[in-house]
């Protein structure tokens, strides 16, 4: 179905994007001829897979797109063109009369400064209030969005948040100066179901009391259907599919479409492993400091986890699910040494936490964890094939530069990415392209086991599955153990044969996939249970 002609004289358009077409430096397309409008008051979501163009639109409503790529077409705000306004029109178009949620809270974030310095920044550059006002106002839409003890959370780095959490900053960063049109690129990726719902609410309320306009992007289908007025379904660019939210849910005209509407198609997965026990955890307690004194003496401390005890066996799968700041990250920093923690951990027979030095050098490479956002935790400055090839150089000291190389092709080809694009950057994959390229950065080294750390909240649905499909696989084959950690109760339930459910740092329940899906006995399980199901 071809797209809906933009309306550009209709008085009530806040936006407007007549024939938009954006192209790569070697004249690639990206977008193609994409037409749209958003009035007050109206939520539209952009849906597709990972690369069909969702956030370069969006980017290209703010002029942001990145150098290397050209746009063509009329993008016009409230009757004016975009490329018309002057640069002040346009600071004060971006951040005020627009707000944006970008997908990736940790690089939207400054590391370097504290929450409530960048909230009080965003505060101050569109409106002429003092810095005691401003943090009264950040402390505010901290409470608006749900951040516990917003006033303490104003001191805090980004780092010392949880996904979750950083998400909510952005989120109320982006509603700091009453903007009159959202753009929300992916803005719950990093939620559980029930927090998903709750910000999702929040955003809808407002738009509700502010008559604010919504330009969602989102791969989560059942997310769209409860919150979109209209949905836009694009595909390698190009829009194939668009209309009212129930009519294109109810009665899809395109192949596409249905395909996104579908369940994932994977085998469930076996029965529990009987192989000996990998992982041991016994008594596993992760805190962080909460308070010092003036000279630097921590005063009071956090628990993110508390009397954690689990066994991951050979050839098994086993799934964490929680809220957002339950403790699932931290879990898994501690048991990858990169939080200090207290407690037993045994893997592969030994005593973990105890090592040191160069015998726990020698072990890392039995313990490789994929991350959350590929984005960040691949080298933007590295070629894919340095990055693979990262582990061997600190690993694999006798190996041969063209050994190297042939052990980073049969990496890319184990996880299904074709070799001969392994001196590209990252940059220039997709989503699910570059969390491929971070699976294989950890099975280079043949590890025994994977701590998954959200390894497809940031996919689509199609992609989703792509990689669940793959990472069954990859079990199959080589009787690797998983640690899955996520909020998507539909992708433990493809890979896991045992979950686990952390709440407030400790565990509420655990038990086989299919007991725990159909006989939740915690409260808070049944709750996750209900949330993802409506």
């Amino acid at each position: 179905m071809p797209s809906t002609p933009a309306m550009s004289n209709k008085p009530s358009a806040l936006l407007s994007i007549d024939g938009l077409a954006i192209r790569s430096r070697d004249g690639a397309a990206l977008v193609h001829d994409l037409s749209l409008t958003l009035s007050s008051g109206e939520w539209l979501t952009l849906v597709g897979e990972s690369g069909s163009g969702k956030s370069l639109t969006a980017l290209s409503c703010l002029d942001l797109l990145p150098r290397s790529l050209h746009a063509d077409g009329d993008i016009r705000w409230q009757g004016q063109l975009l490329r018309e306004m002057n640069a002040t029109r346009r600071q004060r178009l971006r951040g005020g009369d627009i707000g944006m949620v970008f997908q990736e809270p940790l690089t939207a974030l400054n590391p370097l400064h504290r929450i409530g310095r960048q909230l009080v920044e965003a505060i101050q550059l569109h409106q002429p209030v003092s810095h005691a006002l401003a943090e009264r106002q950040a402390v505010q839409l901290l409470r608006e969005v749900g951040i516990r003890d917003p006033q303490r959370r104003l001191r805090a780095w980004p780092h010392e948040l949880s996904g979750g959490q950083r998400q909510r900053v952005v989120i109320a960063m982006a509603l700091a100066n009453q903007p009159r049109l959202l753009i929300a690129d992916e803005p719950t990726t990093a939620l559980d179901a029930i927090l998903q719902i709750q910000i999702l609410d929040l955003i809808k309320t407002l738009q509700k009391r502010r008559g604010l306009a919504v330009l969602h992007i989102s791969h989560d289908l059942p997310q769209v259907r409860r919150y979109a007025d209209r949905v836009m379904v694009l595909r390698a660019g190009t829009v194939v599919e668009s209309g009212a939210t129930a009519e294109v849910f109810e009665h899809p005209c395109h192949d596409y479409t249905r395909t996104l509407l579908a369940p994932f198609a994977t085998t469930p997965p076996d029965a529990a492993s009987e192989g000996p026990p990998l992982l041991t955890v016994s008594r596993l307690d992760v805190r962080f400091p909460r308070k010092t004194t003036w000279w630097g003496r921590v005063s009071e401390w956090q628990d993110a986890v508390s009397q954690v005890g689990l066994t991951l066996r050979a050839g098994e799968a086993l799934g964490i699910v929680g809220e957002s700041g339950s403790g699932k990250s931290s879990l898994a920093n501690a048991l990858m040494r990169l939080t200090q923690a207290s407690g037993s951990v045994r893997f592969r027979d030994l005593d973990w936490l105890s090592l040191q030095g160069e015998p726990l050098r020698q072990q890392r490479k039995h313990l490789q964890m994929v991350f959350q956002d590929p984005y960040s935790s691949l080298s933007p400055r590295l070629t894919v094939a340095d990055i693979i090839a990262e582990g061997l150089l600190a690993h694999q000291h006798g190996m041969t530069a063209a050994e190297r190389d042939a052990a980073v092709v049969a990496a890319l080809n184990e996880v299904q990415i074709d070799a001969s694009a392994r001196h590209r950057y990252p940059h220039e994959f997709s989503g699910g392209q570059r969390q491929r390229i971070a699976l294989a950065r950890a099975l280079i080294l043949k590890p025994s086991l994977l701590v998954l750390d959200e390894p497809t909240s940031a996919l689509d649905r199609r992609t989703q599955g792509d990689i669940i499909a793959l990472l069954n696989q990859i079990r199959a084959r080589s009787g690797l153990s998983y640690l899955l950690i996520s909020h998507d109760l539909d992708v433990i339930r493809a890979v896991c044969q045992r979950v686990l459910v952390l709440h407030q740092g400790r565990i509420v329940e655990q038990a086989a996939t299919a007991q725990l899906f159909a006989r939740p006995q915690h409260a808070y399980t049944r709750a996750l249970l209900s949330a993802r199901r409506d």
